[in-house]
Formats: structure tokens, sequence, C-alpha cells
């Protein structure tokens, strides 16, 4: 059994699945539910979903969904997007998320991660931090779908979620994101080197071979994957899978 997780992380807008590339040009990919039933296939220990547009667009939740989700999802899931207070967290618990990631949340009230890691532990919180490069290739963390850069430098930035509760920082290269062009090992050795907790790398998945390069070089804890488990290969149609365990078992051992 290998030893790092793999995940599949879908991106949700208004009930349906999609794809970005560098967080813009979403592409349609069809109905969550059936995407959760091919993993469920495939015994995908975990999975991430993350509301693409309710922070943004200040959407409530729609729990009648995740409530449905949950119900047809057989393993442990994180839900992100347009959480906002702590009452937000405490219903999706109740409908049987494991996690929660907070991401513009997080930076602008970092209070409630320490509120929600008091009542359900720090392994309840996942903090997302999504990264871009400036003009002057300086990495900056940005919210709401990278349209803001916020002036806290990321490392020191990471360190303050670690500090408010967070169990997990999952780290999303903006620039590398939907690019199948691998994951940015710099912006993942800066941060795995500065905080003690686990960190998932996201942006930029093409290959099996890019997971082991962001463990063994970058030091992650996870591998986050989107466009290589909902499309046959870059350019190419939509096809729900996910690698053969032997396969991971390969290149992490």
């Amino acid at each position: 059994m290998y030893l790092k997780r793999v995940i599949p992380c879908l991106l949700l807008d208004k009930g349906g699945l999609y794809k970005t590339v560098k967080f813009k040009k979403p592409v349609y990919v069809g109905d969550p539910i059936n995407a959760v039933k091919i993993f469920n296939e495939k015994e995908v220990d975990e999975l991430i979903f993350l509301d693409i547009t309710a922070s943004a667009e200040k959407r409530k939740l729609d729990f009648k969904k995740i409530a449905e989700v949950a119900s047809e999802t057989f393993m442990p899931f994180t839900y992100g997007g347009g959480i906002s207070e702590f009452n937000d967290a405490k219903e999706l618990f109740r409908l049987g998320v494991e996690k929660v990631s907070l991401n513009t949340a997080a930076a602008l009230n970092s209070s409630l991660i320490t509120q929600i890691a008091e009542h359900y532990g720090n392994q309840a919180i996942v903090a997302s931090v999504d990264v871009k490069k400036s003009f002057f290739g300086k990495y900056e963390v940005v919210i709401n779908r990278a349209s803001k850069a916020i002036k806290t430098p990321l490392v020191e930035y990471c360190q303050q979620l670690e500090k408010a509760g967070a169990g997990e920082i999952m780290l999303t290269s903006v620039d590398r994101e939907g690019t199948w062009e691998g994951y940015d090992i710099e912006l993942l050795k800066q941060v795995t080197a500065a905080v003690s907790i686990p960190v998932i790398a996201s942006g930029g998945a093409g290959n099996v071979e890019h997971f082991s390069q962001a463990a063994k070089q970058g030091g992650a804890s996870a591998l986050a994957a989107g466009s290589m488990m909902v499309f046959q290969k870059k350019g190419m149609g939509v096809l729900i899978n996910f690698p053969e365990r032997k396969v991971l078992d390969k290149i992490f051992n």
C-alpha cells in the first residue's frame, strides 16, 4: 500500500462539475454524483469538493446538494467553498463531511479556524492556500478566485494558518492549475520546510510521475489532482478515472 494520499479534486459550480485552467475558462464535466459513483467503484481513499464561485458570489451553501453528494460518497471527503461562519462547518459535519476547507474565510478571519479546531479538532480543517507569481516572479497568496492578493508573505501566512489550528494546508499553484505541466516544486519546498503539518500539493498534475516529484522533491504529504482525474488526456474528452494502485505503489516505493 502506498503511503502518500492521491486525492481527486472536484470543482463544483451551481450543482455541476467543472474544470478550470489557471482558475479560468471553466469547462462543464458532468454531474458530480456520477463522478462520485465511479470513484466509489475505483475505491478511491479520499475526495475533495470545492465550490469555485460560492465565496466570490457570496452565495449560501447548497446543503441539499451537499447532502446528496454525501449520501453517495463512500469515502471520507473534504468540502470547501462559501464557508464563512462556524454554523456552516457545523452543518457540513452533520451531513457527513469529514473535513472543511477554508480559503477566503481563512484569510479574512483566521479565528474561524481556531473556533472549528476547538470543537472538531485540527484534523477537521484544511487551510486552502492559492498562490500566484507576481509580475516580478514573487509568490503571492491570492483569494477570491485569485482576483486579490493579500499582503502577508507566503511562508508567514502558512505558519499563521498552522498556529490558528489548521490540520493541513492545500497548496495550489494558480499558474499551474489545469495545465498538466506538473506541480510547482519550488513552491512546495518553501512551504513544507516552514510548517510541520501535512501539505497537499495541488495545481498542475498531468501524470503519476508528477505525484512522485511533488512527494520526493517537494515534501508533499498528499497529492491532489483534477484534470487527469476527469479527462482522458490533455485536450481530450471527459473520462472519470484514477491511477491503478499497483502504479501508485511503484512510484512511491
